[in-house]
């Protein structure tokens, strides 16, 4: 089998040599989870909710050595990577106090004596992972889906095979049943057969819109539901009476958390010409004033890009947008896997930066006449993840909610998930809905049960 190895983005140590898991390993491990099935999808819900907990209190104990974790292996500077396992505790909390309530039988006055939509598991899914939140874009998908009953095997991106390990070992230290949540390392084609066996009833997936359109297809093929969380290419559009005094930290970090690396990040910045010239003044001076630096320790807030080849595409994405025209105001340097944080103007519709999803540390500045124009230009995307507006006339940007067709909208703050809202988006964004109500109900059967007596 080939070898999945893993490598220090920063300092290019290897890290560790994996072995990928072999067709049968793959399939052992599927008959774990099926086997497990019917005595976890009958546990009593408390049961599987004091679990959660648990799996919530180790992340705050291990919260240092997880974040390290991810430092090493995919670059994320380390205070982030203690953000994110914070925020999957909260994840974990929220079901384990709001399962019970979310997956009540929905009582229906109908002309049967009685009649409600219960919420049963639908048996083994499989999630397909990406690199640049290990431990999130895990445990937002686990935690409900678990809680609602299900098992689940984890597919994760191979350069954050350690993560992956370190999860599924999460759930067996917080008492979860062996077979309950596994990890695989697998290919494409493994990937499509698993899909294919009965075994597994639903699939999800964080990815490019490219694994999204593959997974998509093989699990229509096979008839299984499936959810996609896909790319992004974010408008921050910033009205002409917007507090930049205020809100500019929040549009700069919108951008660069993360070195960049983010699907909900905001990329393309549409700003009103009465206040562009403050704006750019003010946006330069805050992206420089982020630390940039070795993600390992605690000031840094810029590290380096996940793998070398991901920032070779990135800069070809800006060199391209050069050559039509748009003008470097900060940045466009590459040293390895690092890339500087940048800042383009004259960016128009034509340029790659404009047009496609930038997946690091490139602000896209394009200048509008007026409110009008900021929403047409917000709206002229393939993707529709998320928007945000900035302005004090919030009434008026309240009336346009409707107008950007994104899984959401958000006024005078960056656009982030929640575990009390849905998150997901529309076109090549993708479909489905993950946290809240709506994410622990993507992976249960809704049964309609209707009695007369």
């Amino acid at each position: 089998m080939k070898d999945n190895q893993s490598m220090n983005p920063y300092n290019g140590e290897i890290l560790e040599n994996y072995t990928l898991d072999s067709s049968s390993a793959i399939h052992n491990k599927l008959q774990k989870a099926l086997k497990i099935e019917a005595s976890w999808s009958t546990l009593e819900i408390e049961d599987r909710c004091q679990l959660l907990t648990k799996v919530a209190e180790l992340l705050i104990d291990r919260k240092e050595e997880y974040a390290t974790l991810m430092t090493k292996e995919m670059g994320k500077p380390i205070s982030q990577g203690i953000a994110e396992i914070e925020k999957c505790a909260w994840v974990c909390d929220f079901y384990a106090l709001n399962a019970e309530d979310l997956l009540a039988d929905e009582i229906i006055d109908t002309d049967a004596d009685e009649s409600f939509i219960s919420h049963d598991p639908l048996g083994c899914v499989l999630a397909v992972m990406p690199w640049n939140y290990p431990f999130w874009q895990v445990l937002r998908f686990a935690a409900p889906t678990l809680t609602a009953g299900n098992t689940a095997i984890l597919k994760h991106a191979k350069n954050v095979t350690g993560c992956s390990m370190a999860i599924e070992q999460l759930f067996l230290d917080a008492g979860y049943p062996e077979g309950c949540f596994q990890s695989i390392k697998a290919g494409h084609e493994e990937i499509e057969k698993l899909i294919a066996d009965d075994g597994i009833k639903a699939v999800t997936l964080t990815g490019s819109e490219k694994a999204g359109r593959s997974i998509a297809a093989t699990a229509g093929s096979n008839l299984k539901k499936s959810v996609l969380e896909l790319g992004g290419n974010n408008a921050c559009v910033v009205w002409e009476d917007a507090d930049l005094d205020q809100y500019i930290s929040t549009m700069a970090t919108a951008r660069m958390q993360n070195t960049g690396q983010s699907c909900i990040a905001a990329k393309r910045f549409i700003v009103c010409a009465d206040i562009y010239d403050a704006f750019l003044e003010k946006f330069t001076n805050q992206v420089t004033s982020f630390k940039v630096g070795d993600p390992i320790k605690e000031d840094t807030f810029i590290g380096v890009m996940a793998r070398e080849d991901l920032a070779e595409e990135l800069q070809k994405q800006v060199q391209d947008s050069i050559d039509l025209g748009a003008k470097v105001i900060l940045g466009n340097e590459r040293n390895g896997a690092y890339y500087s944080p940048t800042i383009l103007t004259n960016v128009t519709e034509d340029m790659p930066v404009f047009k496609e999803e930038t997946f690091g540390p490139v602000a896209a500045i394009i200048k509008v006449e007026n409110r009008e124009e900021a929403i047409k230009v917000a709206t002229n995307s393939r993707f529709g993840l998320g928007s945000m507006l900035f302005t004090q006339d919030v009434d008026n940007a309240m009336n346009m909610i409707s107008d950007i067709p994104d899984g959401a909208f958000f006024i005078n703050d960056m656009v982030k998930s929640d575990p009390r809202l849905p998150f997901g988006g529309t076109k090549a964004s993708g479909y489905g809905r993950e946290l809240s109500r709506e994410g622990i109900l993507e992976f249960v059967n809704k049964k309609t049960v209707y009695i007369k007596k």
